[in-house]
C-alpha cells in the first residue's frame, strides 16, 4: 500500500478542480509549471564536441539557442534526423550522438542562426 506522501496527495478538489501534485495548488494558479527564465545569451549559437562522463563516446552539443522548450525539441529532432543519429534535449542544450559538428553548423546557418564552433 502506498503512503500518502508518495502518491502525491490531493488530486482533485470540488472547490478548485484539479490540483498540482508538486506545489499542491489549483492547476489554474500553479507556479511550478511555468518554466524558469533562462540567462540572457549573446545571440551566438555554440556547437562543440564533448566526451566527458560518456565513457569515451563523443556527442555534439548545441548551446545558446534562445528558443522555448517546444521549438528546441523540434530543432533537436531536425538535427538528429539530418545527422542520422540519436540524441536528446536537456536543460536548453541539444545533444546529438557522434561527431557531427560540421553538419550541425551547416544546418543551423541555413536556418539563419549565427553559429560558432566552440572547443577544439
Amino acid at each position: 500500500m502506498k503512503s500518502r506522501s508518495t502518491s502525491g496527495g490531493l488530486v482533485y478538489s470540488t472547490e478548485a478542480g484539479r490540483m498540482c501534485p508538486v506545489c499542491r495548488q489549483p492547476k489554474v494558479s500553479c507556479r511550478c509549471s511555468t518554466a524558469p527564465a533562462r540567462a540572457p545569451s549573446d545571440g551566438v549559437v555554440r556547437v562543440s564536441r564533448e566526451t566527458k562522463g560518456r565513457a569515451g563516446k563523443g556527442v555534439t552539443l548545441v548551446r545558446g539557442l534562445a528558443l522555448d522548450a517546444l521549438a528546441l525539441a523540434a530543432l533537436g529532432k531536425q538535427l538528429k534526423t539530418a545527422c542520422g543519429s540519436g540524441g536528446t534535449v536537456k536543460e536548453g542544450v541539444i545533444e546529438v550522438q557522434g561527431d557531427h559538428c560540421d553538419r550541425v553548423i551547416e544546418m543551423l546557418k541555413s536556418q539563419g542562426f549565427v553559429v560558432k564552433r566552440a572547443g577544439g
